[in-house]
């Protein structure tokens, strides 16, 4: 297939970044090699200094993890194009996870008396992560309301130290939306770079470069490998040369590297990526609008549904609503916890994104190392459940619900 044969989103999640090695393999074989050979003296100084294209160290590259960033690249800039009207061309980096992404995100951009801007309603990881280890680097965190925009310029125009907004949007676990357009063109304005987590959406649903953004990470981890077989992280930029240099030393010195055979996997995963956010998107709709009339269910966070107040948000950014959402069981803490314990075909593990549908309570698990107040402050209530509704047939998740309500 030429490359400049214009291809639809499905067909590049099987096709893009494929190329055929020397044993002309159906599939990206896994190269499950730390070092790779020279030719020569002289081979060995040219891959070292960038003169020629090659592998030298696992820790640098491997052709199954470069083969699968090829895809993920492709996907994010899929239909995109750059202000001249060519094709945009994006840089990915595979990681051992996604926390292993931010940490390379963050520390790439941001250095010793500089900050981070962000929002309540973070991945707990993630907010541990600017609470925790951060300040020990000298990086400051601010946390402040994304929706109110004014705040946000002000901030910025008040402090030249900020050096990265990062927006998680749609959030974990209270599914709030941040408008990625114009937080993107006021940061710009201050010199500011802006990174989004895209884990909750995915390329097929969102594509925040779309917007002008600088970087997108996901924990790989979830719907991008999508059957919970291999943890991963990925960090993809729009300046190809900051991402070839800055970006890639960081990467190569923390050492949070993939390995080949997560990338097998995750490649794999890729190639029906389209097919099975379909189908969670699909079973999402009935399964939000089950609950929603249940008696026994306070609330329900699901961009889908018109009382969310980010649902026109979501319907400028994203293409739908997606397979993520969360919900009030009436009764609290210990009510939440009997809910899961009732559960018969709903999987109770503290992921996402896998073809079965994963059920967790935030505050016992994912946010329990977070501030009992600033996670409420967050909307993280202790009766809060968050569920990412999988590829089932959707009337067995509704019948697994309905019997695990019943209190």
């Amino acid at each position: 297939m030429k490359k400049e044969q214009r291809i639809g989103f499905g067909t590049s999640c099987v096709h893009a970044g494929f190329e055929v090695e020397q044993h002309h393999s159906h599939i990206t074989p896994i190269y499950a090699s730390s070092t790779y050979l020279f030719d020569s003296a002289e081979h060995g100084v040219n891959l070292f200094t960038g003169k020629e294209k090659g592998y030298i160290y696992g820790r640098f590259g491997n052709p199954t993890n470069n083969q699968t960033e090829e895809k993920i690249a492709a996907l994010e800039a899929y239909s995109l194009c750059n202000d001249d009207g060519s094709p945009l061309e994006l840089k990915a980096i595979l990681h051992s996870s996604g926390m292993a992404a931010i940490a390379t995100l963050i520390l790439a951009n941001v250095k010793n008396d500089e900050k981070v801007l962000t929002h309540l309603s973070l991945y707990g990881g993630t907010q541990e992560l600017v609470d925790k280890v951060l300040p020990n680097c000298g990086i400051e965190t601010i946390i402040i309301d994304f929706k109110d925009l004014n705040l946000v310029e002000e901030t910025l125009k008040h402090d030249s130290n900020i050096k990265l907004l990062y927006l998680e949007t749609p959030a974990n676990p209270t599914l709030q939306c941040v408008d990625i357009e114009a937080l993107t063109q006021i940061a710009h304005l201050y010199g500011c770079k802006v990174s989004v987590d895209n884990t909750f959406a995915t390329p097929y649903l969102q594509q925040p470069f779309r917007f002008g953004v600088d970087f997108v990470m996901h924990s790989t981890t979830k719907f991008l490998n999508g059957h919970g077989t291999a943890v991963g992280g990925v960090l993809i930029g729009r300046d190809l040369e900051w991402m070839k240099t800055k970006v890639t030393k960081h990467h190569r010195l923390l050492g949070g590297n993939s390995n080949a055979f997560d990338a097998f996997l995750l490649n794999n995963g890729l190639k029906t990526l389209q097919l099975r956010m379909q189908k969670h998107c699909a079973n999402a709709e009935h399964v939000a609008a089950f609950l929603q009339s249940h008696a026994n269910v306070a609330f329900v966070n699901y961009l889908g549904l018109e009382q969310h107040p980010d649902f026109h948000l979501c319907k400028k950014q994203m293409r739908h609503a997606g397979a993520l959402m969360s919900f009030e069981v009436q009764g609290g803490f210990e009510a939440a916890k009997k809910f899961i314990n009732q559960l018969a075909l709903c999987t109770s593990a503290v992921s996402l994104g896998t073809c079965d549908t994963l059920i967790s309570h935030p505050a016992s698990t994912t946010h329990v190392g977070v501030a009992p107040e600033l996670r409420l402050k967050s909307g993280i209530t202790d009766g809060l459940i968050r569920m990412s509704v999988g590829i089932e047939d959707v009337e067995d998740i509704l019948g697994d619900l309905e019997k695990a309500l019943r209190q």
